[in-house]
């Protein structure tokens, strides 16, 4: 799996390691129960403090995607390659979206409950 982190970019750098690793999950290219590259050597290869590295993971973790254990390291968790890394990142650009346009988020909310219920047509 490669990971690459662009300074010049106006994305945070954990969150590029973040998204690297979810696409690579989207597309098979990390399996489920595989191991992601320890912090601290990811952190060296990519020339970023260990804490950065540790942020990206930790959002992975809180999008249910990896596990984190001392010791251990992270995991890919078994069911994140079903789909369900390509929602989360649907789901960040939405939300990004939203925040671009000064949508609150109960307006959002209320915005994806009404496709739901409408079968995905907007104002059904």
């Amino acid at each position: 799996m490669l990971i690459r982190v662009d300074p010049a970019r106006d994305v945070a750098l954990h969150e590029q390691i973040a998204a690297a690793v979810r696409r690579a999950i989207g597309e098979g290219a990390v399996a489920a129960g595989e191991r992601l590259p320890p912090a601290r050597e990811l952190a060296a290869s990519l020339d970023v403090s260990i804490h950065t590295v540790l942020a990206g993971y930790q959002q992975l973790r809180d999008d249910g995607l990896i596990e984190l254990r001392r010791g251990r390291g992270a995991t890919v968790r078994h069911g994140a390659t079903d789909g369900r890394a390509g929602v989360v990142e649907l789901a960040r650009r939405l939300v990004d979206a939203a925040r671009r346009i000064d949508l609150d988020e109960e307006e959002l909310v209320a915005l994806v409950r009404g496709l739901r219920t409408s079968g995905g047509r907007p104002g059904a």
